[in-house]
């Protein structure tokens, strides 16, 4: 029943989609589509402003829409939003997005469409789409080849070239559609990184004295949370300061008062003021990477992830005597003050884009040019 549900709705949203493709598209309109967050993300934020710098007059459309569960409520207003996208994809030049957004993968466009996937990970240390159909933490085989996912993308933003053969497998696409860019997120790390700093330690003077740790662990679907021990074994030394930020789809709670959430920042605002960053699986150890702050890795269930996810590189060989299983090495490691900069170093060499703080300039430019086709 599920299945015939999905071609009846992808039949009636392609005769919708018929009509609506009998507007013009406009030459100078530009579509953004996000899942990530309800408000204009600063990858999209960016990238807007220097197109209108450059082309003052592109029209440009941004849709924001998170889908928080599927619930009744929530999927009827997405319902909704897909309509709305609809009309702007048929009379758009250009269409970016920074997510899976169904009614671009399973309409057929306008050959003037060009569609831009500005994925929202710098890599790809785990494994995610066609890589973990099927798993535990992955999604459903027959339903995600029903909705199309990941297609009709004419261009795909990528990292460094080394991420390619997992970006490939991830979206089930070939190593000619991926531009080795980076994302704007990259140029505003590095711009704003003093600013950053100021504007932290303003809010926390307490930290300018003391060792702050950042813990962003990525997110865990079917797996039991256990970082509590590494907050409590931290926040028993005075002289540390540990900050926990939950991924955008996890929230971590706890009962720990020592611990810090900084909820008027972001995880990567707080990058240039941490001592060291402690995550997992999460890429953000790559926007890390890029500010070459020291970064640990808390994999304490490393086995069971590898299982029911699955991951794209062996952390304890690219990053050699900075991963570890339990709290307590890893918090003897940090307190030691000793970090292997040399593994750092190399990763940094190997993972990230050519040409750092270009990436915004590039994808505009993608977007210009194929705004004239």
């Amino acid at each position: 029943m599920k299945k015939i549900a999905v071609y009846i709705m992808r039949l009636g949203l392609e005769i919708i989609y018929l009509f609506m493709k009998l507007f013009p598209a406009k030459e100078n309109k530009v579509l953004f589509l996000s899942r990530q967050s309800d408000r204009l993300t600063e990858d999209f934020r960016d990238t807007q402003e220097l197109l209108l710098k450059k082309r003052p007059d592109a029209e440009i459309v941004t849709i924001c829409h998170r889908l928080e569960g599927a619930g009744s409520g929530g999927l009827a207003s997405f319902a909704a939003t897909t309509l709305r996208s609809m009309y702007h994809m048929a009379t758009s030049s250009v269409c970016v997005l920074d997510a899976y957004w169904p009614a671009v993968s399973i309409l057929h466009h306008k050959k003037s469409l060009t569609v831009i996937q500005m994925w929202h990970a710098l890599g790809k240390i785990k494994q995610s789409g066609y890589q973990t159909l099927g798993k535990e933490s992955g999604r459903d085989s027959d339903m995600a080849r029903l909705m199309n996912m990941h297609k009709n993308y004419d261009y795909i933003i990528a990292g460094g070239r080394a991420w390619n053969p997992f970006y490939c497998k991830s979206f089930d696409t070939t190593e000619d559609k991926l531009i080795n860019c980076g994302l704007p997120r990259i140029d505003h790390l590095l711009n704003t990184a003093e600013e950053n700093r100021r504007s932290v330690l303003g809010a926390y003077p307490e930290f300018k004295d003391r060792t702050v740790v950042l813990y962003a662990p990525t997110f865990r679907r079917n797996i039991e949370l256990h970082w509590e021990e590494l907050a409590d074994r931290l926040t028993e030394e005075e002289n540390v300061a540990f900050i926990v930020k939950g991924h955008p789809n996890q929230q971590l709670v706890t009962d720990n008062p020592q611990v810090y959430t900084c909820d008027e920042f972001k995880a990567v605002d707080l990058l240039s003021s941490c001592d060291y960053l402690v995550t997992d699986y999460s890429a953000i150890a790559i926007e890390g990477a890029v500010l070459s702050r020291p970064t640990y890795y808390y994999v304490y269930d490393y086995e069971e992830y590898r299982e029911k996810n699955g991951m794209n590189i062996d952390l304890f060989e690219e990053m050699p005597g900075c991963v570890f299983r339990t709290a307590g090495d890893l918090a003897k490691a940090i307190m030691s003050g000793k970090y292997n900069y040399e593994a750092l170093e190399n990763y940094r060499k190997k993972y990230l884009p050519e040409n750092l703080g270009t990436s915004t300039e590039q994808i505009t430019e993608l977007i210009i040019d194929n705004m004239r086709k």
